[in-house]
């Protein structure tokens, strides 16, 4: 098992970094271009002060711009103890390759504020949250046409509207001032499943994987999600949404999962919801009636499984561990949970990994369509949903009156309804999904060189940016990865 004295050699920035290099290569792309595309544009430590009860607190948070060659930026912004620069550094060019990769306009950004959020009260980090929003705004790294954080770790759509109304107080002519931040809630210009975005997206793109047999053989498994036994590592927002429709709609079997205090292992199968209210009730999975307690967690990311899904941090599969990983998937929920060295062991192993680069792109894809909503003021559907309605009740009648026979009445509710936002939202994460999947099928395919998941998605996302900056006279023409 894992040694938990072990330290990687490298910094999440330089696996990051690392990965980008072996698709350069393997593409057979310009060195320049790559240097360029591989830069942080922005970097900015940003220090304030709040009072906190009698005493003034200095709080440092940090804003990172990787690559602004299609505005605006995006990126989540993140209140947690272990934030730093070169953490924020690495998830803002994730996010600007995972943004190519899924066809999104977006640039790559990432924030966070180095804050433990339960040392604080509700009003304490509401004056805590207004301030950075104040401040990001002020140096213009909040704004709906240049700059749009959205939820991360330690935030939510809470954290999204205290920073959006320091945003409102600063520009209130701004006609589209709730494009600033995405994942709001509803009644403040949210949009339907953007909560449960990312891990939506997990299983769409699991999905897409079990539809191509000749992936599904080499990875050692028979068709289908059914019965699949799957260890998620985080309960959070993803780990959480990922385990509760794997089981739920997928009937796949989770049989295990770590969280901070340890973890819970059923062979058979753990209840999701009730296992999420056990921790919403107590704050970890100790004390789980239904499963096995095992109170060294990172052992579990060991067992026996077909599917491993770590949904929390970075860097938890690493040299020290790799070997004896013992999953015939490996699914990227969370950012970075593999290292660079880490990957390489498990390439040469035969391991499949779904890079978090293509399988969490869930939570920027509905991002991109709350945006869009936003400056649009309009609702998706709103002009053509009574429509659709009444050309599926007349098809109806035409079909009826053609065969003399009517149809259930569960039919047709399902032939008449017009599709809802949500049904809209979900058919374009879908969509997202599949086609990213099937470019990096198609790029493995061409280049004898590629021949996993993850240097397919960089080398995708990169020749994509290095068109951008051809198109400003910025970089050599880039190559066609698909030869």
């Amino acid at each position: 098992m894992a040694d938990a004295t072990f330290k990687e050699t490298m910094t999440f920035r330089e696996c990051v970094d690392r990965m980008v290099d072996r698709a350069i290569i393997a593409s057979d792309f310009d060195p320049n271009t790559a240097k360029i595309i591989q830069a942080c544009n922005v970097v900015s430590q940003i220090k304030f002060p709040v009072k906190i009860g009698n005493k003034i607190e200095i709080f440092t948070g940090w804003w990172a711009q990787h690559s602004s060659h299609r505005l605006p930026v995006k990126g989540g912004l993140r209140f947690a103890p272990i934030v730093n620069q070169d953490e924020i550094e690495a998830l803002a060019s994730l996010m600007s390759y995972k943004c190519a990769l899924a066809d999104i306009p977006f640039g790559g950004a990432k924030g966070g504020l180095c804050i433990n959020p339960a040392n604080y009260s509700v009003s304490e980090l509401r004056e805590i949250a207004h301030t950075f929003g104040t401040e990001l705004a002020r140096k213009e790294y909040l704004s709906p046409a240049l700059s749009v954080p959205a939820p991360d770790m330690g935030t939510s759509s809470r954290e999204m509207v205290w920073i959006a109304d320091a945003y409102k107080n600063m520009f209130p002519e701004n006609l589209n001032q709730g494009a600033c931040v995405t994942g709001k809630p509803l009644n403040r210009g949210g949009i339907p499943g953007r909560t449960e975005a990312t891990g939506k997206g997990i299983q769409f793109g699991l999905r897409e994987f079990f539809h191509h047999p000749d992936e599904v053989e080499a990875a050692g498994m028979e068709d289908g999600l059914t019965n699949k036994r799957v260890i998620v590592q985080g309960l959070g927002n993803v780990g959480y949404h990922t385990a509760k429709f794997l089981s739920e709609e997928e009937a796949s079997l989770v049989i295990g999962v770590i969280e901070r205090d340890g973890a819970i292992i059923n062979p058979d199968g753990l209840n999701i919801h009730n296992l999420r209210q056990h921790f919403a009730n107590t704050g970890g999975v100790k004390g789980f009636a239904d499963g096995d307690y095992i109170e060294n967690a990172a052992s579990v990311l060991e067992m026996e499984c077909d599917i491993l899904i770590p949904a929390a941090l970075e860097s938890q599969i690493h040299a020290n561990n790799a070997m004896s990983i013992n999953a015939k998937l490996i699914v990227e929920a969370a950012n970075g949970p593999v290292t660079y060295e880490a990957d390489e062991i498990l390439r040469h192993r035969g391991i499949k990994v779904l890079p978090d680069l293509y399988i969490n792109a869930g939570g920027v894809t509905v991002s991109y369509f709350e945006w869009t909503r936003n400056l649009s003021h309009m609702r998706f559907g709103r002009l053509q949903r009574r429509y659709d309605e009444i050309r599926g009740t007349s098809y109806l009648q035409a079909i009826e009156e053609l065969t003399g026979k009517k149809v259930s009445d569960q039919l047709r509710n399902d032939i008449v309804r017009g599709a809802s936002e949500l049904d809209l939202v979900r058919s374009g994460l879908d969509d997202t999904m599949r086609m990213a999947f099937r470019d990096m099928r198609e790029v493995m395919k061409r280049n004898s060189k590629i021949t996993d998941f993850r240097t397919a998605a960089y080398a995708i996302a990169v020749a994509k940016i290095a068109q951008s900056y051809y198109d400003m006279g910025l970089a050599e023409p880039p190559t066609d990865v698909t030869t």
